[in-house]
């Protein structure tokens, strides 16, 4: 799970990249990056660990300025954790220029294409990254088998397996192309969009989420089509070249955890399918739990804000913030190792002096996936002398890997996929736990067919034999 930008045709694109990836920080955290192609047909990069703000400064992008760029935040799934694996990536060509690409997902098949390309094609490879892999696909279909950038990039579309939302640029031209499943969000929108009017390539710009939009002044337009391929030339209407779309597999735990509440993910308001997940685990406590006025519900903060406010709407309950979060510690999960994840939990909550004294807490938190967190939470929370601490979870259970984009690598990190939910209450150390149901989601969601529940239902859509390659590791579905 990563974020990427775009802007074309449009005076200071990089600068204006910079500011969209800001925006959508919280799909990554470890690096960034953006590729320009300036007035004279070059394109350069700069890219670097660390936060949006202190790696594309001005100062950085002052020799990187140009009317097209692409750009990257990462949270890695797949690769190492460092500069080399970062986006975007440039794929040189023989002749002629060179193509700049960044992506969000996960290639199931990563490890089976490259090495076609490295043996029987004699392609290097600086990284291990997925987005390098697209990029070197589609320098083969141009270079080696002379196909127009449109058809390397269909042919490139077709072979690959597993989740990819892609801005490619291509001389002074800019594709965006989705995977037939549709997995990742990713969006368009217009700097100088008229209602009614034509929708001109000029000032398009495409992001993974939708509040990126408003930090620089563009209206949403549109979700691409799963298997969508888009193109934008200079001074013409935005084209589609195709279409592949299969049966959608949008990520439905990008509308419970990743996305940012303030957008419109899916066809849907994110804030408010999580108020919805939140009303719908009051149910669950209605009869049994003594929910009442004295009862105060909190989130751990921020994703679980607005489940917690629709619990407590839904209740006679109060909603409240009895844990003080640090806003310069960025999100626990995203790091990229367990030990990474401990320390930010110290680092990133603390409890209101004598707020928890006596009192009966329901506890929202979105997911758990290792529980190790989580435990965490509460004991601070208990120590904080909390009468009761009852935990509610606005997702299933997590009992399966994710090949499609989200850092939970194999079954055995999973606790949910080894422990009872009485098991997992008493690790915790909690008095009671509630997860949501996976049917939960058809009264929620507009379309939940139109979802993916792999890793809480472990019905996948690819069997992931790449993945046993690298690890050696069956998958849930073998």
């Amino acid at each position: 799970m990563c974020g990427i930008s775009g802007i074309f045709n449009v005076e200071n694109a990089e600068t204006l990249v910079a500011e969209t990836l800001f925006a959508i920080q919280h799909r990554g955290q470890e690096s960034c990056g953006v590729a320009v192609r300036d007035c004279r047909g070059n394109i350069s990069y700069h890219k670097g660990m660390g936060l949006v703000k202190n790696v594309l400064t001005p100062e950085n992008l002052f020799n990187h300025q140009g009317n097209i760029a692409i750009g990257h935040v990462r949270y890695p799934t797949a690769g190492r954790s460092d500069k080399v694996n970062s986006q975007p990536h440039v794929a040189e060509l023989p002749e002629g220029p060179h193509i700049a690409v960044c992506s969000n997902g996960d290639i199931i098949n990563y490890y089976e294409l490259r090495t076609w390309l490295e043996n029987e094609h004699n392609f290097t490879f600086r990284s291990d990254n997925d987005g390098e892999l697209i990029g070197r696909l589609v320098a083969y279909y141009l270079v080696h088998e002379k196909m127009t950038i449109e058809n390397a990039i269909t042919e490139t579309q077709s072979q690959l397996k597993g989740a990819f939302s892609t801005l490619l640029i291509y001389r002074d031209q800019m594709f965006a192309f989705r995977d037939p499943h549709g997995y990742r969000p990713f969006v368009l929108g217009h700097l100088d969009y008229e209602e009614g009017g034509e929708l001109m390539s000029d000032g398009v710009v495409f992001a993974s989420e939708s509040c990126s939009f408003g930090i620089v002044g563009a209206t949403f337009i549109r979700e691409l089509e799963p298997g969508e391929i888009i193109r934008l030339e200079k001074g013409k209407p935005l084209k589609t070249v195709s279409v592949s779309a299969q049966n959608r597999q949008h990520c439905v735990f990008e509308l419970i955890y990743f996305s940012r509440p303030d957008g419109f993910t899916f066809n849907e308001l994110v804030y408010d399918v999580r108020k919805k997940i939140g009303a719908r685990l009051f149910e669950y406590d209605k009869e049994n739990l003594g929910v009442d006025k004295d009862t105060v519900v909190m989130a751990v903060p921020d994703s679980s804000n607005f489940v917690a406010l629709g619990y407590a709407q839904a209740s006679p309950a109060n909603f409240d913030m009895g844990l003080l979060r640090n806003h310069y510690v960025g999100r626990t999960f995203t790091k990229p190792d367990q030990k990474q994840r401990d320390e930010g939990v110290r680092h990133k909550f603390n409890p209101l002096p004598d707020f928890f004294t006596g009192k009966k807490v329901v506890l929202v938190d979105d997911s758990i996936v290792r529980g190790t967190t989580l435990r965490k939470i509460v004991r601070m929370v208990r120590s904080a002398e909390a009468k009761e601490i009852h935990v509610r979870i606005g997702s299933p259970k997590v009992i399966g890997s994710c090949y499609y984009g989200i850092d939970t690598p194999t079954r055995k990190e999973l606790i949910a996929s080894k422990k009872s939910v009485d098991e997992i209450c008493s690790f915790i150390e909690a008095d009671s736990l509630k997860y949501m149901e996976v049917e939960d989601f058809d009264t929620i969601l507009k379309s939940s067919g139109n979802f993916c529940f792999a890793c809480f239902n472990l019905k996948y859509q690819h069997c992931p034999d790449d993945y046993h390659q690298k690890t050696n590791v069956p998958c849930e579905r073998c």
